[in-house]
């Protein structure tokens, strides 16, 4: 069975293949409520949940296309398009917030060039929020490619977005 957990941002994404979905749904089709387990393991497998995959989804779990669809877009750990190669999270929770989280928010948009929710154009960052990263008594916290870093203030901010783009490159 895939690792359902891996693949996140950063990964390199697989090519699509309507065969390599059909594979990596099959194991996961036993029991009910298999669609979270299925688009996770595509994603997975995937990076992300390329729109073609839908109808093969729902064919395999006898859903309707609107209802996968409904889904993937209800979800926002669910990617309908690529994924950026660097993912930028910042946590926007209480103990985050009360240290500066939201100041970190503006600086990132302003120095991405880009809102919360969105990559840049050339797809080499992605900027997200997250509602806790279980690092509070180190607040603000950001994660760079799932890397966690606390008591980050604006400069050290600009320094892993910079590092980011450069990796990018």
């Amino acid at each position: 069975m895939p690792d359902l957990m891996d693949g996140g941002p950063g990964s390199a994404p697989g090519a699509w293949s309507e065969a390599r979905c059909r594979e990596v749904i099959a194991p996961l089709l036993v029991g009910r409520g298999a669609l979270l387990p299925v688009l996770h393991a595509v994603q997975n497998e995937l990076g992300w949940i390329d729109p073609r995959a839908v109808p093969v989804i729902a064919d395999e779990l006898n859903l309707s296309r609107a209802e996968v669809h409904g889904v993937v877009t209800f979800y926002r750990d669910f990617r309908p398009e690529p994924p950026a190669r660097h993912a930028v999270r910042i946590c926007r929770a209480e103990a985050c917030q009360a240290t500066g989280a939201e100041q970190l928010v503006a600086r990132a948009r302003a120095h991405l060039g880009i809102a919360v929710g969105a990559t840049t154009a050339d797809g080499s960052v992605s900027l997200d929020d997250v509602f806790c990263l279980g690092n509070c008594a180190l607040g603000p916290s950001v994660t760079v490619d799932g890397s966690l870093h606390g008591r980050v203030d604006e400069d050290h901010l600009v320094a892993l977005l910079g590092e980011a783009g450069e990796r990018a490159g």
